[in-house]
């Protein structure tokens, strides 16, 4: 019975000391770090979810025997997912795998033209769009691009009618004017030597001489004649109330010579204006910019206003003529194509390359980027290099993470036999106890 006893306890001991070196030689155990630039993002290796990204990272231990992981995907509602392949690390040993989240991009919708409907009452006044005339109420002004506008009616007889509107990518936008009646009024008779000029009273265009102007506001007013060929002729005038005020104006001829005038608009006004390189001043808001005394033959006439389109054209000058320039100037549209990528590395200071073409030193953010597929390396003495495929989207900054690890020597591994032989051993002192007692 003795020797039972001691039997079963040399086997329990056996037992003790066998099965931990069983299960360190079949039980290797390695880890694999996931790092990301969005934190909160879902793990999975083959299929099963591993943990969530916190702090840039998230770290799974492995058993190098069992059977091996060989793809992982991250994923986050509102980014992109992203998915790449695993290999497996030895004992002991931590792999790191990176995946870079890009936000799924917004879609821009197209921007359309807009129309504005106007009314006035009573109808036939002349309607003016950013001091430009368009006709007679009712009318309908197309091909608005969105923004805001101003608006003016004028009928003989009625104070004249200001307002702005805004107009919205393919709506229409409604203006109703009121026009109250003047209280008093008169009416203009203009003449001029040589006929045939052009009246502008007040700064707006109203035809050509002879002509008579009626219900006009009985308070002073601003006479101008301008006729090719004649120096222009400005005069202040009173109409009187209820009766009519005869102008009379005598142009003066310009010298024949080898020049001539242009007239410059634009819609909308406040257009810087150059002609051959040279500034001249801006458009302004109703009527025209004069340029005077212009060589005769062509030339380069160009208009900037910020956020529009610059507008560039040729005007042929006659001598002592003048030649006009109406320019409707078209908002800029976003850049379309293009992107931005931001880089950033811990640490920082390591050569960033795209698609193999060195862009400079994190942290920085590259603009006008091609939209695409790009591949980015990012490189720093004494660290493993980091590299990844990113996609870049238009008008969206893609965000490049790394978390760059240094370079470390291998340890070797620790050897598992120690345990097997101190259990040897332990078996021959119990055999030859046996062996004695008997």
């Amino acid at each position: 019975m003795k020797k039972l006893f001691l039997f079963c306890c040399i086997l329990l001991c056996l037992f003790f000391a066998v099965v931990p070196a069983a299960s360190a030689i079949g039980g290797d155990q390695g880890w694999i770090e996931v790092r990301c630039n969005v934190d909160g993002a879902r793990v999975y290796f083959n299929g099963i979810e591993k943990g969530v990204i916190s702090g840039g990272s998230l770290t799974v231990p492995v058993y190098t025997t069992a059977v091996p992981f060989n793809s992982f995907t991250v994923e986050k509602s509102g980014y992109t997912p992203y998915s790449g392949e695993l290999s497996m690390p030895t004992n002991g040993q931590t792999k790191q795998v990176y995946a870079t989240l890009n936000p799924i991009p917004t879609p821009v919708p197209p921007v359309n033209y807009g129309s504005i409907y106007v009314e006035s009452s009573p109808s036939g006044a002349s309607i003016y769009f950013n001091g430009n005339f368009r006709g007679s109420a009712p009318l309908t002004i197309n091909e608005v691009w969105p923004g805001s506008y101003s608006i003016q009616a004028e009928l003989n007889g009625y104070h004249t009618y200001a307002t702005t509107t805004s107009v919205s990518s393919g709506t229409r936008s409604t203006v109703y004017c009121s026009l109250s009646p003047m209280t008093t009024y008169g009416s203009l008779y203009i003449l001029s030597d040589p006929t045939n000029a052009k009246v502008v009273l007040d700064g707006v265009y109203r035809g050509n001489t002879p002509i008579t102007l009626n219900n006009i506001a009985s308070t002073t007013h601003i006479v101008e004649l301008d006729h090719a060929g004649y120096y222009d002729w400005k005069s202040t005038v009173d109409v009187p109330a209820g009766g009519t005020k005869t102008v009379s104006g005598t142009l003066n001829p310009v010298p024949m010579s080898n020049v001539g005038w242009v007239y410059v608009s634009s819609s909308p006004g406040g257009a810087s204006v150059t002609l051959d390189g040279t500034n001249y001043g801006q458009t302004p808001g109703s009527g025209s910019l004069k340029l005077n005394n212009i060589g005769i033959g062509y030339h380069t006439v160009a208009l900037t206003l910020s956020g529009y389109t610059p507008y560039t054209t040729q005007v042929n000058v006659h001598a002592n003529t003048v030649s006009e320039v109406s320019a409707l100037l078209k908002p800029v549209s976003p850049k379309s194509g293009v992107g931005e990528l931001s880089v950033s590395s811990t640490p920082s200071g390591a050569n960033v390359f795209v698609d193999n073409n060195f862009l400079g030193i994190t942290p920085l953010t590259l603009k006008d980027i091609p939209v695409g597929s790009h591949v980015v390396a990012i490189k720093l003495t004494g660290y493993q290099d980091y590299e990844t495929t990113t996609t870049v989207n238009a008008g969206a900054t893609s965000t490049v993470s790394a978390g760059l690890s240094k370079v470390v020597p291998t340890t070797p591994q620790k050897s598992g036999t120690i345990p097997v032989i101190a259990c040897g051993a332990l078996l021959v002192i119990a055999l030859l106890s046996i062996k004695k007692n008997q």
